[in-house]
């Protein structure tokens, strides 16, 4: 399963932040909350909704991402 699949952006939702589907929480509050020092466990302690494919489906968005912003050319 591609993270697009588990990723949804919703102008109505968040102000169109991406968003794991289905829920209202963030890829930005999921790698902040990992970023800041906290576990997976502790992740899926505070959000349990979520799944370790979710989290998975996060690094995939952030990562391409990365590479679309990276992949411009140069002006």
């Amino acid at each position: 399963m591609k993270h697009i699949d588990r990723i949804s952006i919703d102008p109505e939702i968040r102000f169109g932040k991406p968003c794991v589907r289905g829920t209202r929480i963030t890829v930005g509050e999921v790698l902040g909350f990992l970023a800041a020092g906290g576990s997976e466990a502790e992740l899926f302690t505070d959000f349990p909704q979520l799944t370790h494919e979710d989290l998975l489906a996060c690094f995939g968005f952030a990562a391409e991402r990365e590479r679309r912003l990276f992949a411009l050319p140069a002006a």
